[in-house]
């Protein structure tokens, strides 16, 4: 059968590989090489002139990564993708490969406090103007004739906010500019932005794909004419390439991609509706409860709701540090996607950086708290949030 009319299941397995040509081997093999021999000075010569494929150095191109890359490429349903050292990498590089002096970022918030760290702090300094979507009254009014890039994650760190992707890619494209989502949240199990428009799609890969805490990387896939000059400046040029042991823990995570997101979608969406009625809960923030402000356009663009859920406590900080130091199943931890349940908060932690001002308008307030939930149990689960609950 074809491989792409398969079920995700059988894609997250098979997508992207085959057997090893010199010996069979059906996992990918580390190549743990930095350098590869080209054989003859013609051939070399062609190689570094782009006249053929091959393999030359590692920090341009290696067959571990590149069986990644084509994997997330497979999954995503883009033409090709690029690995990086980490989801920030992935991330900086896309930007500054594809923005000069003088170009405008425009930006749908909240997002990761590093990507905001990036778009705040670093951009302006090479020039590039950096535009808060909400801040000039949503993303049709800010997008203007000097934006080149669009930047959106769905659903957003931490607030669990829905965009609209496919609004999104047709805004960007009316103004010429290239759009970008980070799917890092949903993953291509339940959502995939390229095929509603989105021009790049960016993964940090340290999360869900390898999903054990034990590697980090980052994603970009999409079109081979996007993805050239970021091959070219964010690997070549900055270095900031991902090694072939990291690429093959990472395969090894996305086979079983599918079987872990389905489980922690269960108990996301269980621990969501428990939380919604608790009366230390002042509101809770997950697209799959009706009274989500995006929760019908998670419907129409996601296959499930996500395994990530925020909640606000009634109180302040004070709250929030009872409840995280109440549990004793869910660990306290900055990443997600992990097989692991995982909390953290937001305000102190991962959006530290950012301005207070700016967190409580984009509602990471000091009372929120970010869980990733895991595989567990969940019933098992749901005991440890009653019983951290009760502590506040």
């Amino acid at each position: 059968m074809a491989l792409d009319s398969a079920h995700l299941r059988t894609r997250v397995v098979h997508a992207g590989q085959s057997p090893d040509p010199l010996h069979g081997a059906l996992t990918p093999p580390i190549y743990q090489a930095s350098m590869f021999a080209y054989g003859d000075f013609d051939r070399g010569a062609r190689l570094f002139a782009g006249e053929e494929s091959g393999f030359v150095y590692s920090r341009f191109a290696n067959p571990t990564v590149q069986a990644l890359e084509r994997k997330l490429a497979a999954l995503e349903g883009t033409e090709d993708a690029i690995a990086f050292a980490s989801g920030m990498a992935a991330i900086s590089s896309t930007m500054t490969a594809l923005l000069s002096p003088g170009d405008e970022l425009v930006f749908v918030g909240p997002l990761y406090g590093g990507t905001e760290s990036v778009l705040r702090d670093l951009l302006p300094r090479f020039g590039i103007r950096v535009v808060d979507a909400e801040a000039r009254g949503g993303l049709a009014a800010a997008v203007g004739p000097a934006t080149r890039l669009v930047f959106v994650e769905t659903p957003t760190n931490p607030t669990l906010g829905i965009v609209d992707l496919a609004a999104v890619a047709r805004i960007a494209r009316a103004h010429g500019a290239i759009s970008v989502a980070d799917n890092t949240f949903a993953t291509p199990c339940l959502t995939r932005p390229a095929e509603l428009g989105i021009d790049l799609v960016v993964h940090s890969a340290t999360k869900y794909l390898g999903g054990h805490g034990d590697a980090t990387g980052g994603l970009v896939a999409g079109s081979r004419e996007r993805l050239a000059p970021l091959r070219q400046l964010g690997m070549k040029y900055l270095g900031g390439c991902l090694s072939p042991h990291e690429a093959f823990l990472l395969l090894r995570g996305i086979k079983t991609l599918a079987l872990r997101i389905d489980a922690a979608c269960d108990n996301a969406e269980r621990a969501a509706e428990s939380l919604a009625r608790h009366p230390k809960v002042e509101r809770v923030h997950h697209p799959s409860l009706a009274s989500h402000p995006g929760h019908d356009i998670a419907r129409r663009q996601m296959a499930r709701f996500g395994a990530i859920l925020s909640l606000e406590l009634r109180g302040s900080s004070a709250a929030a540090k009872a409840f995280l130091d109440g549990l004793t199943l869910i660990t306290q931890a900055v990443s997600l996607g992990d097989t692991d349940s995982l909390a953290c908060h937001p305000a102190s932690t991962t959006h530290r950086g950012v301005a207070p001002e700016i967190r409580v308008r984009q509602g990471v307030s000091d009372a929120l708290v970010r869980i990733s939930f895991g595989i567990e149990h969940p019933d098992d689960l749901l005991a440890d949030l009653a019983q951290a609950l009760d502590r506040c």
